[in-house]
Formats: C-alpha cells, structure tokens, sequence
C-alpha cells in the first residue's frame, strides 16, 4: 500500500522551513498522516497544549552504521549474556515499556495514548517494527521500536529495564538492517548514549537529500514498508 495524499494538518515544505523545529501542526497520527510525514522527513511529537505538532529539526540526528562504536563490554555482553532477541513479537508491549520508561529532565510522555493507537495500527500495516529483549526467564527486558516506510528507518524510542538492554535491542536492530542493504538510521534527536555509539547531527538538507537517496534503493527492510 502507498498512501502519498496530502496530509490533513498545516506543513510547511521541510526544505523551506529556515531555523524552525516545528514545521506542520494538527491532524492526527493516522496512517496516512505518518506515512506522509516519515517519507518526508517529518515525525509527529505532542505537546500538551497544543495541537498535534511535526517536526524536521534544522539539525539532524543520525547513525552510520560505518561510524559504529560498540565499547568492549557491551561487545562482550551481547556475545556473553543470556539474553534472546525478536522482532514485531511484542509491538504494544514495548510502545508501553517505552511509555513508561523515566526521562531525566521531562515530565510526562510525549506517548499518548493517540499515540499508541496510530503506531499500533502502523504497525498492523507492516509499517512500524520493535526489537524485543527477553532474558532467560522470557520477561522483556529491554527493547525499542520505530518506523520503516520506504527503505528507510526511522527510531522512535528505546527502553531497558535491564542494564544496556536497549543498546543491545539496537545493535540487534542494526546488524538486521545491515544484512538487508541499509547503511544508516533517523535517530532524530542525539541522546549522550546514542553519541557515545556514534551517532552524530547532519544538517536538515543533508538528512533530506540522504533520505532520498536512500528511497531510491527500494530496500525491503522488514518484508513490508
């Protein structure tokens, strides 16, 4: 399914957007909404207060799977520690864990519960995907989950309830995406984790240009999306 119908909300045209962060408001994250706005370069992040906004920073964050930093011990964690590794096996449960998961410095979640329900019907579309960590015991442990339109991949949010078990759901992530072509992720936003993997800030027109590029692949990442 391709769904490319203008959006139902106020844009501004990405590449026209100056110095803004914010660059569309309203609508709501129905399919059509978020397909439109991931193959743009665009993601939707509420605001309480105010209708729903999207986003395309003027600074990018992104990671290159060449510029990859795995230190040792979470290299040897991943080799040594018994935990297993799905994918799309829990999709509402971590979109919940993620919900739920403290963020230093925030107050509330950026998760609602529109939120949840427009990511879970992207998901049941074959859109949107989770990795799941599981320990020996089959609890979930530790996750993320993002979105998959058009060869590209976009992360959303992470959790871990376990020491390093989300760097570990993402280097699962990557060693999947790398064995299907692609050669990057929209992180959006850099974390001090994320920065210590790697991940690096790009320019808004480089982040566009490379999501182009990267759409021309026609990659299937996932079987679907």
């Amino acid at each position: 399914m391709r769904t490319d119908q203008r959006p139902d909300f106020i844009i501004v045209d990405p590449r026209d957007a100056g110095e803004a962060e914010v660059i569309g408001m309203g609508g709501a994250p129905t399919v059509a909404s978020l397909l439109w706005a991931y193959r743009h370069g665009v993601f939707p992040w509420p605001v309480e207060g105010y209708p729903l906004l999207w986003f395309c920073p003027p600074a990018r964050a992104i990671i290159e799977f060449a510029d990859l930093r795995v230190p040792e011990r979470l290299a040897r964690m991943k080799r040594n520690a018994p935990f297993s590794y799905t994918i799309d096996q829990a999709f509402p449960e971590v979109m919940r864990a993620c919900q739920a998961a403290p963020r230093p410095g925030q107050s509330g979640t950026w998760i609602t519960e529109e939120m949840l329900d427009g990511y879970g019907t992207l998901h049941q579309r074959g859109f949107a995907h989770s990795v799941e960590v599981w320990d020996s015991c089959g609890a979930l442990v530790g996750g993320l989950y993002g979105v998959s339109v058009d060869g590209a991949f976009a992360g959303e949010s992470m959790f871990h309830s376990s020491a390093n078990t989300s760097k570990l759901a993402l280097l699962h992530l990557i060693e999947h995406l790398q064995q299907r072509g692609l050669d990057w992720i929209d992180i959006q936003m850099l974390t001090p984790h994320l920065v210590a993997l790697g991940a690096k800030e790009v320019a808004r027109s480089e982040f566009l240009d490379r999501l182009e590029r990267t759409q021309t692949r026609k990659l299937s990442l996932f079987g679907q999306g």
